[in-house]
């Protein structure tokens, strides 16, 4: 039989480790449930979104191997910018295929219209902002930079991403995108940039909430009447 100055001091440890971590427990339930009771396209914002984007032909284009001779290509992609055809060589360059020029960015005004090619038609541009960094935690921050941020009058302080060098449209952010993103971190306990699953933090909080359960059943077994019966009935 356990000694009870021995069963105090398990109980005590049990009972510190749970004020510990229970918390996170909480966090790890709260963020868990909001995850499996969300719709990930409703996330990523495709319902400000439009579901067919069509692309226009274009003709009279001069072949990117009349200009590119002397460029190794590796990728190129037809991207219309404005209703205007421009080569992107190589994922990085802006080519304009009438003229041969390069592209070093876009405008503002190019930004809004490849966001109102791709977003509802019913949204309301708030204001447009460049931006050239993005810190650990923004909304942005594995995103092409410098980017244009396309703000919309949406209660739901929506706001749509574009790349400057290559005119690509990136990305939609919205308040349940952000929601999303708080409990991820708190899920993955990566507090420095979200995905890591394998960062010490989480491995220390999961190794004691194992060994918070474990005492529970241990606690359960030496003070149970039922498995003190149990072995009277057995000696």
């Amino acid at each position: 039989m356990v000694k009870r100055k021995t069963a105090l001091k398990l109980r005590q440890a049990h009972r510190y480790l749970g004020l510990f971590i229970g918390i996170q427990f909480i966090m790890w339930t709260v963020s868990g449930m909001y995850f499996s009771w969300t719709d990930l396209d409703e996330i990523h914002g495709d319902h400000f979104k439009k579901g067919i984007v069509e692309n226009p032909a274009f003709s009279g284009l001069q072949g990117p191997g009349q200009m590119l001779f002397e460029t190794p290509v590796r990728s190129l992609e037809l991207k219309d910018i404005g209703g205007e055809a421009f080569y992107l060589i190589n994922g990085k360059s802006l080519i304009d295929p009438k003229t041969g020029e390069e592209r070093q960015e876009i405008t503002q005004e190019e930004a809004l219209k490849i966001a109102k090619k791709h977003m509802r038609e019913n949204l309301e541009v708030a204001g447009v902002e460049l931006v050239n960094e993005t810190g650990k935690h923004h909304e942005y921050r594995s995103g092409a930079l410098p980017a244009y941020v396309i703000s919309y009058k949406e209660p739901d302080d929506l706001k749509a991403y574009v790349s400057v060098k290559d005119a690509t449209f990136r990305s939609v952010r919205h308040r349940d995108w952000r929601w999303f993103d708080f409990l991820w971190m708190t899920h993955t306990m990566d507090y420095e940039g979200r995905d890591d699953f394998n960062n010490l933090v989480l491995r220390i909080f999961s190794l004691m909430g194992v060994i918070t359960v474990l005492s529970g059943f241990v606690l359960w077994y030496i003070s149970s009447p039922s498995v003190r019966k149990l072995k009277k009935r057995f000696k």
